[in-house]
């Protein structure tokens, strides 16, 4: 059964409502915190990952914010800007930023649904599970720019080539 099936007999569809609907299949631990927001954790292999999803009607873009922290040494933070640059070049969708004061990592994107437009909830997993792919694919990297004194160049070549399947 797909995730949508549940969803084709309703006429107004909240995009937060079908978030939450998605975090209860996967079985993640949330908090609808408004009408239109949710914070969710999901586990990854290397952190569990602090998402948030924001409904703005205003300018019709569910939004998602992907945290997980990250406390780089002072004088690793112009690595770790480099890191950012080189790793938002590889992301077809979302960018990461450094949030210095939370000392959180952040993905961010923001699914535009103007016009009315309904997102599905396969489109919604698959934005929440590019978020802690590459969230998962450039932890490394960050780590290594950050504790094990490798160059930004260095520690992309964990990040060059997307894994798929499982071991």
């Amino acid at each position: 059964m797909s995730l949508s099936e549940d969803f084709l007999h309703t006429e107004e569809l909240h995009p937060i409502d079908i978030v939450e609907h998605i975090a209860e299949h996967h079985e993640w631990d949330f908090d609808r915190v408004t009408d239109d927001q949710i914070a969710m954790a999901v586990e990854g292999q290397w952190r569990t990952y602090s998402i948030t999803l924001a409904w703005s009607c205003v300018d019709e873009t569910l939004r998602l914010i992907c945290t997980f922290e990250m406390e780089p040494p002072e004088d690793k933070l112009p690595q770790i800007y480099e890191t950012l640059n080189r790793t938002n070049d590889m992301c077809w969708a979302g960018a990461f930023t450094y949030w210095n004061e939370q000392r959180l990592m952040v993905y961010r994107y923001g699914l535009v649904l103007a016009g009315g437009q309904i997102a599905t909830a396969e489109q919604i997993d698959r934005l929440i599970g590019a978020a802690v792919g590459a969230s998962e694919r450039f932890y490394p990297a960050f780590q290594l720019v950050s504790w094990a004194d490798q160059t930004p160049e260095q520690a992309m070549q964990v990040a060059i080539a997307e894994a798929y399947g499982r071991a």
